[in-house]
């Protein structure tokens, strides 16, 4: 984040001083899920297109919508899908959200490296996040209390996890993170923690543990990090990453998305450790006009 951030102010102070002339200037907002990989995407778009220059914030997909909505970004990054609410305020407001899927996430759930417990059932994530579950040893694991860590309300994974797995709300005893990274870094120190965040945060993460899960009692465990069982639907929690835009794209925004979208942009996305996105997505943004 310190380093998009830094990025930004010094694209300002070169712009303030009139030394790059920019023809074009895109602003993303949104998910943190997606602000590393679609920095990393912006990074390698504007080596080949100095003329463009792409300004990427994070604060949640929430925050990327509601800037869609009130016509303060270009695209919104999100981790979930639009509420029916965010959909009519957008119409309210003049905006004719249309829907971009970039990536497939395998939303994984992670302990610290110490703790014994490797599978997991939805039902057993759903009762630890919930607080119905409060000890290791209820789940085969060591006489240990459970702390939980997630991510802040204005978070798409925070709603999507909330919606696909507990189907309640969570204990208000979660400890609730800025950020994906944060939850990862809690995780290696705390041997009692889980908690939950993007599969690309955790690739090549060391210190900590990526369940397996199984979607119910007697299901085939899948991990995550396998990517033929994220697209397939094997591993319960899988999701597409989406990127949100005014009606049809135009200009620089459609050249940037149709590179996110090229198998040059679909590398990307796997080296920054998503998967590419499987047939059905590649349809539906036919339909959005790419």
């Amino acid at each position: 984040m310190n380093k998009i951030i830094l990025a930004a102010t010094m694209l300002a102070l070169l712009l303030t001083a009139g030394n790059v002339h920019a023809e074009e200037m895109i602003q993303i907002k949104g998910s943190d899920t997606l602000i590393n990989l679609v920095q990393r995407l912006a990074e390698e778009y504007m080596a080949d297109n100095p003329d463009t220059y792409i300004a990427i914030t994070g604060g949640g997909s929430g925050t990327g919508i509601a800037a869609l909505i009130n016509n303060k970004t270009d695209i919104a990054n999100a981790s979930r899908g639009m509420k029916s609410k965010e959909v009519e305020q957008a119409v309210a407001s003049g905006v004719n959200p249309s829907r971009v899927v970039i990536a497939m996430d395998g939303l994984s759930v992670i302990t610290n490296g110490r703790n014994p417990v490797k599978r997991l059932t939805l039902q057993q994530v759903g009762s630890i996040f919930k607080g119905e579950i409060t000890n290791w040893s209820q789940v085969g694991g060591p006489d240990l209390p459970v702390t939980l860590y997630g991510r802040q309300s204005n978070s798409g994974t925070f709603v999507f996890f909330r919606d696909a797995v507990l189907k309640g709300e969570y204990s208000a005893k979660m400890n609730r993170m800025n950020g994906n990274a944060q939850i990862v870094e809690a995780l290696k120190q705390d041997e009692s923690g889980i908690g939950y965040v993007g599969v690309g945060y955790v690739k090549d993460a060391r210190g900590i543990n990526v369940l397996e899960l199984a979607s119910r009692k007697g299901a085939p465990y899948a991990s995550p990090l396998d990517s033929a069982a994220v697209k397939s639907g094997k591993y319960p929690i899988a999701r597409p990453l989406n990127q949100f835009i005014n009606g049809k794209p135009e200009g620089a925004v459609r050249d940037f998305i149709e590179f996110e979208l090229s198998p040059a942009g679909q590398r990307i996305v796997e080296e920054e450790g998503f998967f590419p996105i499987p047939n059905e997505y590649e349809q539906l943004n036919e339909q959005a006009g790419l």
